[in-house]
């Protein structure tokens, strides 16, 4: 009889882990299988290494103040105004991430012209007229992927005919085909391909105090000249071709 129920009781036990197993089995967390996740996408920024040449327009106002040293005598002033156009070439180089540093040389033709009457003498008239201006510059900038900002600085230079008149007519003339100063600048430029690019820029030009020679009339005159610029223009760039560096 013990043997009996010593034997029913291990069936019992036997029967009751074979019947629990699946549902204990049935409530162990399944843990997923890992997912693969993808790496991350590179960002391809363009790069501003390489060179280029373009056009420019815009316009040019610039402002002349006349002295008279033997007679200590201000004969006046007038701001010229009028139209440039002209051309610019230059190489950039891209470092360090984003900054820009790079050389550019600029000329421009203009028709700014102006005049006053000679607070001296109102029978007379002075008159500028300026033909031209260039400058060779370093510019140093910081490129946000397409869009460089940048500061230009460095030597600049003006062609510019002086005229004294009387009753409309020029008597003494004197003309500077190479009046040397110095210009700084402010602009920002736009990458729309690979190879265009356009820009907005603002330049101040300052060419000090001259004394032009001016024929028939023996007294000395000096002149300060300065002059201020806003140009757009499109660039061609070439030699890296606006390759792009890789960002994740």
């Amino acid at each position: 009889m013990g043997s009996n129920m010593k034997k029913l009781f291990w069936m019992g036990v036997a029967f009751s882990a074979l019947f629990a197993a699946p549902a204990m089995a049935a409530d162990m967390a399944v843990r997923p299988a890992p997912v693969c996740r993808p790496p991350p996408p590179v960002i391809v920024a363009y790069n501003w290494t390489g060179c280029y040449f373009g056009g420019e327009i815009g316009g040019l106002w610039a402002r002349t103040e006349w002295t008279d040293t033997v007679l200590g005598q201000s004969f006046g002033s007038h701001n010229n105004s009028g139209f440039l156009g002209g051309l610019q070439a230059g190489c950039d180089l891209q470092f360090g991430g984003g900054f820009v540093i790079g050389v550019q040389a600029d000329y421009d033709w203009t028709n700014a012209k102006s005049s006053n009457v000679n607070a001296f003498d109102a029978r007379f008239t002075d008159e500028t007229r300026v033909h031209s201006v260039g400058s060779a510059t370093a510019r140093f900038g910081y490129g946000w992927d397409r869009f460089l900002g940048y500061v230009k600085g460095g030597a600049a230079y003006q062609h510019v005919n002086y005229d004294f008149a009387f009753g409309g007519v020029a008597f003494a003339s004197a003309e500077e085909k190479r009046r040397l100063g110095w210009t700084i600048g402010i602009g920002g430029e736009y990458a729309f391909t690979n190879w265009l690019s356009g820009f907005v820029e603002y330049d101040y030009y300052n060419f000090g105090t001259r004394s032009p020679e001016f024929f028939f009339f023996a007294d000395r005159v000096d002149i300060r000249a300065t002059s201020n610029a806003v140009k757009a223009g499109l660039n061609f760039r070439f030699g890296n071709w606006g390759g792009g560096v890789a960002r994740y």
